[in-house]
């Protein structure tokens, strides 16, 4: 095997400068290639895959399959495919506006039902492998979905779900099988012409705080999806491309398969779950450069320690991180093992990522900050009485939706949109400006912990937390106090090797005095053996305030 390619840590073409880039955004010219015609309709299938299908031999899929054997699929044969499959669907009652969804893992079938979905302007509907049959049928019936596509794996889980055809990929039976189908059908189906604001994706918000709620994306938000990929991840053409987020969520659909497609660029489908190891083989075998996941991914990256991490030494010419805040250790630790710049984004399934540290623009990188309003959209901090705050004052960030004209987000579908009220949209999480016009995060809204008459961030005493050797993975809560309002309560987990005692515990409660402050520490520690998460990795800190607030004193605190 050859060596991994080396990089001099910067892009191929230059820089941009993010200060002219916002200066001269026009939205005319960020959009100008999803018009397919002379009316400005489109088809999402021809803007993601038909037209890159004329470039002989030009790769849009390398699938790994759970053996670790690579298939590579071109843009002309997922145009054939999803041609053959659309075919199948029309002859199912499907038409543009209706839901189809894919139960699936990361296959080539994934991409060709969602392609062929989008072929006959119909929506494509996202469920997660991971999820149990209610949550399966929640979304099913908010979304009126016409047709199920599963593997044999995930089908009992539809055993509740009625008078909704479901096609299996391995079906027993030839009239439900996605093959047996697919292959006998005609290679041509010509894309059904869509409008701008037509959708062409139904996602369901996560359901931290609630239910998840149903909205429809659509297709004038891949122009959105492209400038992420362009500017934020600095995804270039040519280059290996792999994100690590799973299609079943609003990060890996929306930019490890529309963009990248829109692009013309490959994608990575990685079918396996994630381990060290495999992600360093894949990273090796496939010549991958840029790379995009979660914290939660990197983090057990940093677990696997530096040894296995010196064997792709140099060759991540790019690293993007969304989902939630990236520790400054985890920057510091690839920079230092991998010789790789990752760099911190957010967003959120509403409006795709809209803060970031961009690799494509030349503007200041702060640890700890997550970022600089993309080109296209204007950001706001504001107080609870609606005011625009300025430098160094904690506020809720906001999208000021009048002078943002790449933001799509028009409201959830058929429910009430609290978050829209008058020219903002409200994202429920607590930022302030910094001195350089970036942007740092300090929580949820909910999150922010009052302890003593100070305002503290949780994640400020978790990334706190995870620079000492001992821990892989902390949370902080507030935990109410009679005397301080609330307490800082930290949950760790531990790496290998540590022991959980009253020593352990006390060493953290210096370090985080001695590299936080004297007030922001955590109180109380508990050791566990993970934390509650949502299937995207997202942290859920408002299930371990309900668990607190439900029990009684713990006796393994220490």
């Amino acid at each position: 095997m050859s060596s991994p390619p080396t990089h001099d840590g910067v892009l191929s073409s230059p820089r941009r400068s993010y200060r002219r880039a916002v200066e001269e955004f026009d939205l005319a010219a960020a959009s100008a290639f999803l018009a397919m015609d002379e009316e400005g309709r489109m088809n999402a299938a021809e803007v993601c895959c038909d037209r890159h299908a004329s470039v002989p031999g030009r790769i849009a899929l390398t699938h790994r399959s759970t053996s670790g054997q690579r298939r590579d699929w071109s843009y002309s044969e997922l145009k054939r495919r999803s041609s053959q499959f659309a075919h199948v669907l029309r002859g199912l009652g499907v038409g543009p506006g209706d839901r189809v969804a894919g139960l699936l893992p990361r296959t080539p079938e994934l991409l060709i039902v969602i392609l062929a979905t989008w072929r006959l302007g119909a929506v494509y509907q996202p469920l997660f492998t991971a999820f149990g049959p209610k949550a399966i049928e929640h979304r099913i019936e908010l979304a009126k979905t016409r047709v199920i596509v599963c593997d044999q794996t995930n089908r009992a889980k539809l055993s509740g779900i009625e008078n909704v055809p479901v096609i299996g990929i391995g079906a027993t039976n030839a009239a439900e099988d996605f093959w047996a189908l697919t292959e006998c059908q005609a290679e041509m189906f010509e894309p059904v012409a869509c409008g701008a604001d037509d959708p062409f994706l139904m996602m369901f918000t996560s359901g931290t705080t609630g239910l998840p709620k149903p909205m429809l994306v659509p297709i004038r938000a891949i122009a959105a999806f492209v400038a992420y990929m362009r500017d934020a991840v600095g995804l270039e053409p040519t280059e290996r491309f792999w994100n690590l987020a799973d299609p079943g969520w609003a990060y890996g659909l929306y930019y490890a398969v529309t963009g990248p497609l829109a692009m013309g660029a490959s994608t990575i489908f990685h079918q396996d779950g994630f381990t060290v190891d495999s992600t360093y083989d894949t990273i090796i075998e496939y010549g991958v450069t840029n790379l995009a996941g979660s914290p939660t991914a990197y983090r057990m990256l940093v677990g696997g320690g530096s040894e296995k991490a010196a064997r792709v030494r140099g060759q991540l010419r790019a690293v993007s991180s969304a989902g939630e805040p990236l520790n400054p250790e985890i920057i510091r630790w690839f920079d230092r093992h991998l010789q790789a710049p990752i760099r911190d984004h957010y967003g959120q399934t509403e409006v795709g990522m809209v803060l970031c540290n961009h690799h494509a623009f030349d503007h200041p990188v702060r640890i700890g900050s997550a970022g600089y309003p993309s080109p296209g959209y204007r950001i706001a901090v504001l107080s609870p009485d609606g005011r625009e705050l300025g430098i160094g004052e904690a506020g809720e960030l906001a999208l000021d939706v009048t002078a943002s004209p790449m933001m799509w987000f028009g409201g959830y579908h058929e429910r009430d949109t609290p978050s829209l009220q008058g020219s903002y949209y409200l994202s429920g999480d607590t930022v302030e400006w910094n001195d350089d016009g970036s942007i740092s995060f300090v929580g949820r809204a909910d999150d922010v912990i009052t302890t003593s008459g100070y305002r503290v961030g949780p994640f400020d005493v978790e990334s706190a937390l995870i620079e000492h050797e001992a821990v892989l993975e902390s949370a902080v809560i507030g935990k109410p106090d009679p005397q301080r309002t609330e307490i800082i309560k930290a949950f760790v987990v531990l790496n290998a090797g540590f022991e959980p005692d009253s020593e352990l515990a006390e060493a953290l409660r210096r370090h985080v005095k001695t590299r936080l402050s004297a007030h922001a520490y955590p109180r109380e520690i508990e050791f566990v053996a993970d934390l509650p998460k949502t299937p995207s990795g997202k942290l859920q800190r408002f299930l371990l305030r309900a668990n607190e607030a439900a029990a009684a004193p713990t006796s393994n605190s220490s």
